[in-house]
């Protein structure tokens, strides 16, 4: 079986690369399976995360401007060249099964070329608050929305990360398959008066919500710090450190940038702390869990609810609400002991979201014996 994964980019951090090549390394060791992964601007970048040898990697070279709308001139004209080379590599490669695990434009035509494979397209963010943009939406929009349900109904299959995001299908091809982890033999000590939180700096992470915890947390427990870790997104993190100056927080939070082995540089931490407006089903939650680090969350939709235990492995909080995330880690920092149980909660619940559990998910989606 070839097995072909369709996508942009594999050289910047991010849940989606980390996933997929969690996913396609697993395949690879399954005899008689062959991966590639096709991306469209790859631009002669290193892969972010560790990719088996036997994976073939191959670049279209399209190269979109991706500060510019696909219907921009130089965009518009690209998608012709994407359409041709992808239709014609596909027939060399016949595969098997095409994933896509993100949204690009060849969204709209996947289903309809090479007929033979399988098409399975993957949804890594919520739909949540698409459901009520869909009920005030322009005609426009609306016939956007409406081309969108159609060629959903042409994959084969739809895989959804949870149960809450599979309502939000008009087709009927949804599987519910949550992302996987790879649990490591080593955990956190629980001991250092820090607390991680981790993401693309951009607004949707809610670090802004954070920080405003924090302030409220810096009178009671102010030997704690709050360390940020995570790439800058359209000036995000200049307006961040702007709040951070103005609360006399300069101090206490400190942005960490990108590290390429996030769940070991988790072992230095005590708590994780996430304050997203929107998470569908996040990594980064299932690798503290895999290291034994307590988690509090906003209850956002939908991911965190679907991966948390409330009380047993973390604590889920009302969202967008600053002083029950304060009161929840401050919860945490007075109780050591608590920590720990909590800690050792997480590390047995994260074999829940194990690649061998989950990947036979996979495995069976595809007809596939498993390892």
């Amino acid at each position: 079986m070839t097995i072909v994964f369709n996508t942009d980019q594999i050289y910047l951090h991010g849940g989606i690369e980390k996933v997929m090549a969690t996913k396609a390394n697993y395949f690879a060791n399954i005899p008689g399976v062959e991966v590639c992964i096709v991306t469209t601007e790859q631009q002669g970048n290193l892969t972010r995360y560790h990719l088996d040898s036997k994976i073939q990697l191959l670049d279209l070279g399209i190269n979109y401007d991706r500060s510019k709308s696909y219907f921009s001139r130089s965009n518009f004209f690209k998608l012709f060249q994407h359409f041709k080379q992808q239709q014609k590599l596909f027939e060399t490669l016949d595969p098997d099964v095409i994933i896509s695990p993100n949204y690009n434009f060849d969204h709209y035509w996947l289903p309809f070329i090479h007929q033979k494979s399988k098409k399975i397209k993957e949804r890594h963010s919520s739909r949540f608050y698409e459901k009520e943009e869909r009920q005030s939406a322009s005609f426009v929009k609306k016939i956007k929305f409406w081309l969108d349900d159609i060629i959903d109904k042409k994959y084969d299959h739809i895989v959804v990360l949870n149960k809450d995001e599979e309502k939000y299908l008009a087709s009927k091809n949804g599987v519910v398959i949550p992302n996987p982890v790879e649990i490591p033999v080593f955990a956190c000590e629980l001991t250092n008066k820090k607390v991680m939180a981790a993401g693309r700096i951009a607004p949707v992470k809610g670090f802004d919500e954070l920080i405003k915890a924090w302030e409220i947390i810096n009178h009671r427990f102010p030997d704690w710090e709050l360390h940020i870790y995570g790439e800058n997104y359209s000036g995000t993190k200049e307006m961040l450190e702007e709040l951070i100056e103005n609360l006399n927080l300069g101090k206490k939070i400190i942005f960490k940038g990108n590290v390429s082995d996030l769940p070991k540089e988790m072992l230095d931490y005590s708590i994780y702390a996430m304050s997203s407006e929107t998470e569908c089903f996040p990594t980064v939650l299932l690798e503290a869990l895999s290291v034994g680090l307590p988690i509090v969350s906003y209850d956002c939709p939908n991911g965190p609810r679907h991966i948390i235990e409330d009380k047993e492995d973390g604590f889920l909080v009302k969202h967008k609400d600053p002083r029950d995330l304060a009161d929840k880690m401050m919860v945490l920092m007075n109780d050591e002991i608590l920590r720990k149980r909590i800690g050792k909660n997480a590390k047995e619940h994260s074999f829940r979201f194990s690649n061998t559990k989950v990947m036979k998910k996979w495995c069976e989606l595809l007809n596939l014996r498993n390892v």
